[in-house]
């Protein structure tokens, strides 16, 4: 599996995490430019795998673990397998507190 598709279906498995959405560095309303910006919310590092997200409900723990299941079974088999997983919070919507 090339960074590409790990990044594709890493950010697929995370958009059936309810609460959770990747955390991208401009508005994902804006169209007008052909980037992938939900991948860029991925890092993928031999040593660790680092997603940028942000939540929008609470609590956040049980949240990150579905995600980190998620995740983890997306990168079974390959050479990101045995990397650190680290599942960083960048914001909370304000949805959260509805």
């Amino acid at each position: 599996m090339t960074a590409d598709d790990a990044v594709e279906k890493i950010v697929g498995v995370l958009k059936e995490v309810d609460g959770l959405r990747p955390a991208t560095p401009v508005s994902p309303g804006t169209t007008w430019l052909p980037v992938d910006w939900d991948g860029m919310a991925v890092e993928l590092d031999t040593d660790v795998v680092r997603i940028r997200l942000i939540a929008t409900r609470l609590p956040i723990p049980p949240l990150l673990d579905r995600a980190a299941d998620a995740v983890r079974s997306v990168l079974a088999g390959t050479e990101w397998a045995e990397a650190g997983l680290q599942l960083v919070v960048t914001d909370l919507d304000g949805a959260a507190f509805a």
